[in-house]
């Protein structure tokens, strides 16, 4: 029997309450690779709509958050890139979606600094670039100039592991980790979507990635639907 301190299983039903409309979203995954697919569905049954998702890319139009997309329940989107999934292309030109581009690098420190604490990070890419720089402060250091990006943090984060204990230390699959240990940081509340769970105890302490502290609740999953990049 786990003690209910450190047991954060839930049902998808009960997880999928704290998603709103209007609500900030921070989803793992690269290319629909590390997506959680089956939180992902729930969102699109419940009818959220006008979400503001944090994400590396849109991945495809049929796989993982390209659903959300395709669907049409995303107000802005904030990413490294959009073009694998034209549906989101489309959806910025025709000014139905806003797209904040950061590049790939910066996102990742961006969501870092957003889950460490930080006020913000200083960088050189992007200056002198039109869709970079725009609206950003230049600082310079030591003679050298950078840009002040500011730190990204999310009302929920939704996660994809491969194991997860009760307490939600968690273990990732190859390049399905990507971007989600550190989104399981900068969120007010961290939805883990996992293939396993296992008991207390179990997991390897020198393969956790992602300490359960972060980590509010743990749901199981019902498969994925970018297993190909398995095979």
């Amino acid at each position: 029997m786990v003690s209910n301190v450190y047991n954060k299983i839930k049902t998808v039903n009960e997880v999928v309450g704290k998603i709103e409309d209007g609500t900030k979203l921070m989803i793992g995954g690269f290319g629909g690779v590390g997506n959680p697919p089956t939180l992902i569905s729930a969102i699109l049954e419940k009818g959220v709509k006008d979400l503001t998702i944090i994400c590396n890319d849109t991945g495809f139009p049929d796989i993982g958050v390209g659903k959300l997309i395709t669907e049409g329940r995303v107000k802005k989107i904030i990413a490294s890139h959009i073009g694998s999934n034209p549906l989101a292309g489309e959806q910025m030109a025709s000014g139905k979606v806003e797209v904040e581009f950061s590049p790939q690098g910066t996102l990742a420190e961006r969501i870092r600094a957003g889950g460490v604490g930080l006020g913000g990070i200083l960088v050189d890419v992007g200056l002198e670039s039109d869709v970079v720089e725009k609206g950003k402060t230049r600082i310079d250091v030591n003679g050298l100039t950078y840009l002040l990006e500011t730190p990204l943090k999310a009302d929920v984060a939704i996660i994809y592991g491969m194991q997860s204990d009760p307490f939600g230390n968690l273990i990732y699959r190859k390049s399905a980790r990507n971007m989600n240990p550190l989104m399981a940081m900068a969120a007010t509340y961290t939805i883990a979507e996992v293939e396993e769970i296992v008991p207390l105890g179990e997991l390897n302490g020198e393969s956790i990635i992602t300490p359960g502290i972060f980590v509010q609740a743990i749901v199981e999953g019902d498969g994925v639907d970018w297993k190909w990049v398995w095979e």
